[in-house]
């Protein structure tokens, strides 16, 4: 049967760290096998996750520089457009004056 993860000797089931205790403990300082595959299973596990978010981080910024380089690309058509927008609206109301005038001048024609 397996025991805690870290065996010390007569010092029962007290986890010690490697170098504690006497000269006698130090050397029936024991780490089963199951223990160990498993710390190592999770080593690997945690080895595996900081590489995954390593490269879906180098992704999002990848994705991101793209984005603000298109974003960069387009502002002058933006800058454009907008200019093109007030323009239009600038005429419309220009129009807008200009359609009153002319129906005020038929109405006061047929007066």
């Amino acid at each position: 049967m397996s025991q805690s993860f870290w065996e010390a000797g007569d010092a029962g089931n007290v986890p010690r760290a490697p170098g504690e205790g006497t000269a006698r403990e130090a050397g029936t300082l024991t780490v089963s096998a199951d223990d160990f595959a498993a710390l190592e299973e999770r080593i690997v596990r945690t080895v595996e996750l900081v590489q995954q978010a390593r490269r879906a981080r180098a992704a999002a910024e990848e994705r991101a520089a793209k984005a603000e380089t298109g974003l960069r690309e387009q502002a002058p058509l933006v800058e454009r457009l907008q200019t093109e927008l007030d323009q239009m609206r600038a005429e419309r109301v220009e129009v807008r004056e200009r359609v009153e005038k002319l129906l005020r001048q038929l109405d006061a024609l047929e007066l």
